[in-house]
C-alpha cells in the first residue's frame, strides 16, 4: 500500500510537471511569458514560510540592482515600485503580521529598547499627520511605504541579527550587489570619458536615478568595507576581496560627481579623527551645539562669504568640490536652497501638523518666490522633493515629525558611541565603527538630499540602525550571563 502511494506521488509529481512544461511551451509559442514565473513565486513562499531569513537576505541582495517599474514600462504610473525588491518586502512583511497573530509573540525586549521606542514613535506621528493630511490618499502611500521598510529591515532585522554571522552576512550581500552597479557604471563611464561630469548624472541607469542616491550608496558603504579589510574581522581571502572593492568603491565615489557624498566621507572621517582622540561623547555634542550657535550668530557674514563664490560644478575635481559652497550662481545649489525655503514657508503656515507626509513635492509651487527660482525649477509633481531628510518632514509633519526623525538619528548614534566604549572584543568594536561611520556619511548626505523613500538608501539605513540595536542587546545579555556565572 505504502509502495502505491509512494507510485501515485511520483505520477502526480512528474504529471504535474509535464503539464507546466507544455502549457509554458504553448504560452510562450503565443509570447506570453506570465507562467514563468510560477517557479520562481514557488521559491518565495517557500522561503516565506520556511526560511524568512534567507528571503530577507535574498532582497537585501537584489536592492542595488532592483528597477523602478516606470522605468520598465517606459511611462509614467500612478503608483511607481521597486521590482523586484518591493514585492518581496511585503511578502516578508505580510508573513511577520500573520507569525505574530498566530504565535500571539512579540519580543518586548526589541520593542522597548529606545530606537525601538522612538521608532514607534516617529512612525505613529506620521500616522497622525497623514489623517491630518492635505492629500490622505498619498500620505497614506507614504506611511505604508516607510512601515514595510521599518517593518522588514529594523524589527525583522534585529531578530535575524541575533547571530552576529547574519550581520556580516547582510552587508556582503548588498555590498557586492552594489559592486556590480559600481563596475557597470565606472565601464559606462569610461566610454564616456571619466571626466564627463554630465555623464556622470545617468550611467548609473537604470540601476540608481541619478549620480546623487548612487553615491549616497557607496559612502554609507566605504568605512563598512574599510573594517572589513581589517584580518581582525575578515578571513584572508574576504579582507582581499573588501580592499580591491574598497578601490572600486572609492574610484566609483570620485567619479560619481557626487559633492554631497564627498562632503559625507569627509564628515565621517572627521569623526574617525576624533575617536582616535578619545573625545568624550557629551564634549563633541558640547563643540557641536556651540559650533552650530557661532554659524546661527555670524550667519549673515557667512552668506556674503558665500556668495563671493563663482565656481560652478565642473569636471575639475577641485572646481567641483569648491562649487559646493557657490550659492550665487550653481543652479543646482540655488534649486537646493530654493527647495529649503519653500519647505521652511510651508512648515510656517502649518507649523504643527503639516501638509501630510510624501505631499511636499505636491504642494511646494505656490511657496516658491520668482527670485529664487532657477532654470531647473518646476512646479510640477515630478520635480522632485525637498532634498533634506530633516527639513522635508518639517514641511510634511511639522516640528514633532522633523523631531521624531532626529531622536531616531541620535539615540541610535548615542548607541554606537557607547558600544564603542563597552564592546569587549576588537572585531566587535571595529564592525561597530564601520556601521557608525556608515550611518553619518547618511545623517550628513540628509542634509542636502533625502532618499529613505527608496529600497536603495531604507534597506542600508535601517538595517545600520537594527545592527547597532542588535549588537547593544547582545552586549546586554553578555553581561547578564557573566554575572550570573559569578
Amino acid at each position: 500500500m505504502i509502495k502505491a502511494e509512494g507510485r501515485y506521488g511520483e505520477l502526480l509529481l512528474y504529471g504535474s510537471g509535464l503539464i507546466f512544461i507544455f502549457a509554458n511551451a504553448l504560452l510562450i509559442y503565443r509570447e506570453v511569458y506570465y507562467l514563468l514565473l510560477v517557479p520562481f513565486m514557488l521559491a518565495v513562499f517557500y522561503l516565506a514560510f520556511f526560511s524568512l531569513d534567507k528571503l530577507f537576505m535574498t532582497v537585501v541582495f537584489l536592492t542595488p540592482l532592483s528597477l523602478e517599474l516606470s522605468r520598465l514600462t517606459a511611462r509614467s504610473l500612478p503608483v511607481d515600485i521597486s521590482l523586484p525588491t518591493e514585492p518581496l518586502i511585503i511578502i516578508i512583511m505580510i508573513m511577520i503580521f500573520f507569525r505574530v497573530l498566530y504565535y500571539n509573540r512579540i519580543n518586548l525586549e526589541i520593542l522597548y529598547h529606545p530606537v525601538s521606542l522612538a521608532i514607534i514613535f516617529y512612525l505613529s506621528w506620521l500616522l497622525i499627520t497623514s489623517i491630518t493630511s492635505t492629500m490622505p490618499v498619498v500620505s497614506f502611500k507614504f506611511l505604508l511605504v516607510r512601515i514595510w521598510f521599518i517593518t522588514v529591515f529594523y524589527f525583522l532585522a534585529v531578530n535575524i541579527f541575533r547571530r552576529q554571522k547574519n550581520i556580516r552576512t547582510f552587508l556582503w550581500c548588498y555590498i557586492l550587489a552594489l559592486g556590480i552597479v559600481a563596475i557597470y557604471t565606472i565601464y559606462n563611464h569610461s566610454a564616456y570619458g571619466m571626466v564627463s561630469q554630465r555623464a556622470a548624472h545617468w550611467v548609473v541607469r537604470p540601476f540608481y536615478n541619478d549620480h546623487t542616491d548612487y553615491g549616497a550608496a557607496l559612502a554609507l558603504f566605504i568605512p563598512v568595507l574599510a573594517v572589513l579589510s581589517s584580518r581582525t574581522i575578515s578571513t584572508r581571502p574576504l579582507s582581499l576581496l573588501a580592499r580591491i572593492l574598497l578601490v572600486v568603491f572609492l574610484v566609483a565615489l570620485v567619479f560619481s560627481y557626487s559633492r554631497a557624498a564627498w562632503l559625507s566621507i569627509f564628515a565621517a572621517a572627521g569623526v574617525w579623527i576624533l575617536l582616535r582622540l578619545k573625545i568624550r561623547l557629551s564634549t563633541l555634542v558640547t563643540f557641536s551645539l556651540v559650533g552650530v550657535g557661532l554659524i546661527l550668530m555670524l550667519w549673515g557674514n557667512i552668506l556674503r562669504e558665500l556668495e563671493k563664490n563663482t565656481q560652478d560644478s565642473s569636471a575639475d575635481f577641485q572646481e567641483h568640490l569648491t562649487s559646493i559652497t557657490n550659492i550665487s550662481s550653481d543652479a543646482s545649489n540655488l534649486e537646493r536652497i530654493n527647495r529649503w525655503k519653500a519647505a521652511i514657508a510651508m512648515f510656517r503656515e502649518k507649523p504643527v501638523f503639516g501638509w501630510g507626509p510624501g505631499t511636499y513635492m505636491f504642494q511646494y509651487a505656490p511657496f516658491q518666490h520668482s527670485y529664487d527660482r532657477t532654470i531647473i525649477s518646476t512646479n510640477l509633481a515630478d520635480g522632485g522633493n525637498a532634498h533634506s531628510e530633516y527639513l522635508g518632514p518639517l514641511s510634511e509633519s511639522g516640528l514633532l515629525g522633523m523631531l521624531s526623525f532626529v531622536i531616531v538619528a541620535l539615540l541610535s548614534l548615542i548607541i554606537g558611541f557607547r558600544l564603542l566604549n563597552k564592546l569587549k572584543k576588537r572585531k566587535d568594536r571595529l564592525l561597530v565603527l564601520g556601521i557608525l561611520l556608515g550611518l553619518v556619511t547618511y545623517l550628513v548626505h540628509g542634509i542636502l538630499n533625502n532618499f529613505l523613500h527608496s529600497d536603495k538608501a531604507a534597506v542600508p539605513f535601517w538595517g545600520f540602525i537594527a545592527i547597532l540595536v542588535a549588537m547593544d542587546l547582545y552586549r546586554k545579555k553578555a553581561e547578564k550571563r557573566e554575572a550570573d556565572s559569578r
